[in-house]
């Protein structure tokens, strides 16, 4: 008998999708702060935020799937980035659930925005969008077989 290696994971809400991003590259969650609008940004950031006494461009984590729901954000995620921080601005935070490497392939990929998005938060941080790359979203079939908090 094989045992599948499980990796915690921060289950998150944008919009009326489950998300889910590698633990390690969470920083904190938090209540939103006040925004400063970000101008010429594109239209998945929200604005500008200051965390901790640094400037963190604030991005709308339902506006970079696509969403078109209106954002109702009720959390901060600030993320670990080699470039300063950046927050993701959801709806709300579920908990944290361990999820093996298949899993995370099974998902669909979080980023299904159009290409000029996804360029456009290259542009803004590579290093971003790296782990977004790696954070899917979540069924509600898949998020009704995890245990705990998550299926809140």
């Amino acid at each position: 008998m094989t045992t599948r290696a499980q990796h915690p994971a921060l289950i998150f809400r944008a919009r009326s999708q489950l998300c889910a991003l590698p633990l390690g590259a969470v920083v904190e969650t938090m209540r939103p702060l006040p925004l400063q609008s970000a101008l010429d940004s594109p239209v998945f950031v929200a604005g500008i935020a200051r965390i901790r006494g640094a400037a963190h461009p604030v991005v709308d984590a339902g506006a970079l799937i696509g969403a078109a729901l209106p954002s109702n954000f009720t959390r901060f995620v600030t993320l670990r980035t080699d470039g300063g921080g950046v927050a993701l601005a959801v709806e709300s935070v579920l908990g944290v659930q361990p999820l093996t490497s298949d899993s995370f392939r099974r998902l669909p990929p979080l980023l299904r925005a159009g290409s000029e998005v996804v360029a456009a938060l290259a542009a803004l941080d590579a290093e971003l969008l790296l782990v977004l790359e790696l954070a899917r979203t979540l069924t509600e079939r898949i998020l009704r077989t995890l245990p705990g908090e998550a299926r809140a």
